[in-house]
């Protein structure tokens, strides 16, 4: 069987977001039960030369979402990032991200595959050739993953009781 670039894609983004919703939702009912706000999330970090949560919840998004129409579109132009915002607006990002990414359609993304892709990374003048696969697996699930463990284990160490299991999320198995 082969793996497409949309089942490589699409899914893989929306199970991970999806588990980040969860993650968001458990941290909003642990500050309820042992009352404190949410907002206290919002600019918190590792240590202190990693960026803060919010940062990593809007990665979450330019990296799924975002990197898509860069495979689209043969640029990475995220949006400017909003910053600092209230909790409920992080929340409201990752609900619009899985709204965005489940209106790919599957002929549409395979459609991109192989495609020659010549992207700047980071602040690096230089360019560096891609296929569509190569670019979303070096260098967008990558990035991704990052963003979104780091604002998990966030979540973990400010005491939300969240698990590996609320990280995978639903896991895709073969329906058989």
């Amino acid at each position: 069987m082969t793996t497409s670039l949309f089942d490589m894609s699409v899914p893989t983004y929306l199970q991970t977001v999806r588990s980040i919703g969860v993650c968001l939702d458990k941290a909003v009912v642990h500050c309820s039960e042992v009352r404190i706000d949410p907002d206290d999330f919002v600019e918190a970090h590792l240590v202190s030369d990693m960026a803060p949560f919010w940062f990593q919840i809007e990665c979450v998004a330019n990296y799924s979402v975002w990197g898509l129409n860069a495979i689209k579109h043969g640029a990475f132009n995220p949006p400017d990032l909003v910053g600092v915002t209230p909790f409920r607006e992080l929340r409201s990002r990752i609900a619009a991200t899985e709204a965005a990414l489940v209106e790919f359609e599957p002929d549409e993304v395979n459609a991109w595959s192989g495609k020659k892709l010549d992207m700047q990374i980071h602040t690096d003048p230089q360019t560096s050739a891609f296929t569509s696969e190569t670019y979303l697996l070096s260098f967008l699930l990558p990035n991704f993953y990052f963003h979104a463990v780091t604002a998990y284990d966030i979540l973990r160490m400010r005491g939300v009781p969240i698990g590996k299991s609320d990280f995978e999320g639903h896991l895709r198995v073969d329906p058989r």
